[in-house]
C-alpha cells in the first residue's frame, strides 16, 4: 500500500529533500496545521523546466498507444487509492468526505477520458490547389506546459489539465495552490507508479510569486495553463505576451440560475441545491445569482429553504456534514460583505446570513429575499454558501439580467416549453448552459467560459486541441 502523503515538490523524477524552508498548510476546520511543505522558488522552478525540457524530445515520440496506457494506469490507480486521496482533500481543502471521494472519480474520468484521445488525435488530407501536390495538416505538441491550480478542486484542476497535456505529448510543470498542494505530492506519487517517466510531470509549490515569474518568463514554457480569478488572469496574459505563450484561463464566474413560470419547481430546487451548495459554494460554475419569475417567486424560495435548512454544516470527517468551511478568513470576510451590502440594499435574510455556531471558517447555508441589481451579488462572484433571489416579469427581462455582467462561464435555466429552451440558450452570453439541470461538469464535453470568464475548453475533444499546434504541409513533386 502506497504512502501518499508527502511534502515536497517533485522534480524530474525525484523529491527534493531538506526542511530548511518550509510553509504550513492548515485545515480550514479546525485550524490545525496538516503538514509542513518544503518552500521551493525561482530555482527549483528553473530546474523543473530543465527536466521538462529535456524530457519533451523523448515522451512527444512515444507511441500515442504507449502513452494511452500511462494515462489509463494513472486513472486506474487514482480509483485504487480513492479513500487516501480523498482523506487528504478532507484535510487540507475541507469538503466533506462523501464529496471528496466524489471529486476523485471526477478527477480519473479525465484521465480515461484522453487517454482514448491521445489515439484519435487525426490530422487531414486536403484537397490541393496545385496539380502534382498533396496538402496534410498534423498536430503537434505545444511543448513544455506549465499549469497554475485552484484550492477549490485541488485533483480535478490538475487532472483537467494534466492529462489532456500529456496525451498530446507535451511535459507539464504543476504549480498547486499553496493552501492545496498534498493532493498534487499524492498526483505525483501515483504518477511514478503509473510510469509517468522522469521530468514528464513535475510539481513546485512555495513561493508563488517566484515560480510564476520564472514559468512566465522562460523561452522554454510555451504555454500557461490557469485556473483562478479575472484579475489574476489578466496578469498572467501580460506577462505571457513576452514570450507569445499559448494561454488558456479558466477565470472567475457569476453564474445566473433562471426559473420560468412553467418550470418543474421540485426538479429546479434540486438542481439549484447542487448547483449553488457543492463544495460551499465555491465552485467556479456555482450559482451567484437566482431569477426567478414573479409568478412562482415565492414558492420556490419556501421550497429551496426547506432543503437548505436540512444541511448540515461541520467537518468534513463527521458522518452526514454535506457543508464544509469556507477556504480562509478572507472568504468569510467576502461572504458577510456581500450579505450586510444586501441587507443595507433592500434584501432581507429567509435562512442563515451569520457565521455558524461552529466558529472558525463555518458558515450557515444562506439565503437572501428581495435581491436586486444594485447589491455586490449581483455583480461580483460571491464564492459561498449564499443564494440570492431576485424576480422577473418577462424572458426578455430574464435574458437581460442574466447577462448584466463582466463573466460568462456558465448560466441554468429551468422551464418545459421547447421554443423558450432554444430561444434562452441562444441568448445566454456563457460558454456553457444546463437546461433542467444543475450539475454539468464532465470529461466528456467542452468546459470553459466567454468574455472575462477566459477562453480556451478543457475536457472533451477540443481539450486535446488545447495543448497541440496545427502544421500544415504541401508535398510537390508527385509526377
Amino acid at each position: 500500500m502506497l504512502n501518499l502523503k508527502k511534502n515536497t515538490s517533485f522534480i524530474n523524477g525525484q523529491w527534493l529533500a531538506g526542511q530548511a524552508n518550509t510553509y504550513p498548510v492548515f485545515n480550514p476546520a479546525n485550524a490545525q496545521e496538516v503538514s509542513q511543505v518544503l518552500k521551493c522558488g525561482a530555482e527549483e522552478t528553473e530546474h523543473a523546466i530543465v527536466a521538462a525540457d529535456h524530457a519533451l524530445e523523448t515522451w512527444k515520440k512515444t507511441l500515442a498507444a504507449e502513452r494511452t496506457q500511462v494515462l489509463k494506469r494513472w486513472g486506474e490507480l487514482m480509483l485504487e487509492y480513492r479513500q487516501q486521496l480523498a482523506e487528504i482533500l478532507v484535510e487540507e481543502q475541507g469538503k466533506p468526505l462523501a464529496e471528496a471521494l466524489g471529486e476523485v472519480v471526477y478527477a480519473a474520468s479525465f484521465f480515461e477520458w484522453f487517454a482514448e484521445e491521445a489515439k484519435r488525435n487525426y490530422g487531414d488530407i486536403i484537397p490541393t490547389f496545385k496539380a502534382q501536390t498533396k496538402i496534410m495538416v498534423t498536430k503537434e505538441p505545444v511543448g513544455v506546459v506549465a499549469a497554475i491550480t485552484p484550492w477549490n478542486f485541488p485533483l480535478a484542476m490538475v487532472t483537467r489539465k494534466v492529462a489532456p497535456a500529456l496525451a498530446a505529448g507535451c511535459t507539464m510543470i504543476l504549480k498547486p495552490s499553496e493552501e492545496t498542494p498534498l493532493s498534487a505530492f499524492a498526483l505525483a506519487v501515483l504518477a511514478e507508479q503509473a510510469g509517468v517517466p522522469a521530468g514528464v510531470f513535475n510539481v513546485v509549490s512555495g513561493n508563488a510569486q517566484e515560480i510564476g515569474a520564472t514559468l512566465q518568463h522562460s523561452e522554454k514554457v510555451k504555454k500557461i495553463s490557469f485556473t483562478g480569478s479575472t484579475v489574476t488572469g489578466k496578469l498572467l496574459m501580460r506577462q505571457a505576451a513576452d514570450t507569445l505563450k499559448k494561454t488558456s484561463f479558466e477565470l472567475g464566474g457569476n453564474a445566473p440560475f433562471i426559473v420560468f413560470e412553467d418550470a418543474d419547481l421540485e426538479a429546479a430546487v434540486e438542481g439549484a441545491m447542487a448547483s449553488k451548495y457543492r463544495n460551499t459554494g465555491q465552485t467556479c460554475v456555482c450559482v451567484n445569482r437566482f431569477y426567478i419569475h414573479e409568478k412562482v417567486y415565492e414558492s420556490f424560495v419556501e421550497l429551496l429553504t426547506a432543503e437548505v435548512q436540512k444541511l448540515k454544516v461541520g467537518h468534513g470527517f463527521v458522518e452526514g456534514v454535506t457543508q464544509g468551511p469556507l477556504i480562509n478568513q478572507a472568504a468569510m470576510a467576502k461572504v458577510q460583505r456581500h450579505i450586510d451590502d444586501a441587507l443595507a440594499k433592500g434584501g432581507s435574510i429567509v435562512t442563515g446570513g451569520k457565521a455558524h455556531q461552529l466558529g472558525g471558517l463555518f458558515y450557515e447555508p444562506t439565503i437572501i429575499k428581495h435581491a436586486n441589481d444594485k447589491m455586490l451579488v449581483a455583480h461580483e462572484e460571491t464564492f459561498g454558501p449564499v443564494a440570492a433571489c431576485f424576480s422577473f416579469a418577462s424572458d426578455q427581462e430574464a435574458i437581460a439580467l442574466a447577462n448584466n455582467t463582466q463573466y460568462g462561464l456558465s448560466a441554468y435555466f429551468y422551464t418545459k416549453d421547447l421554443k423558450r429552451t432554444w430561444w434562452v440558450a441562444d441568448q445566454l452570453q456563457v460558454g456553457m448552459v444546463g437546461i433542467n439541470e444543475g450539475i454539468i461538469s464532465t470529461a466528456v464535453a467542452p468546459f470553459g467560459g466567454v468574455k472575462e470568464s477566459g477562453f480556451g475548453r478543457e475536457g472533451s475533444k477540443y481539450g486535446l486541441d488545447e495543448y497541440q499546434n496545427i502544421k500544415y504541409i504541401l508535398l510537390g513533386g508527385l509526377a
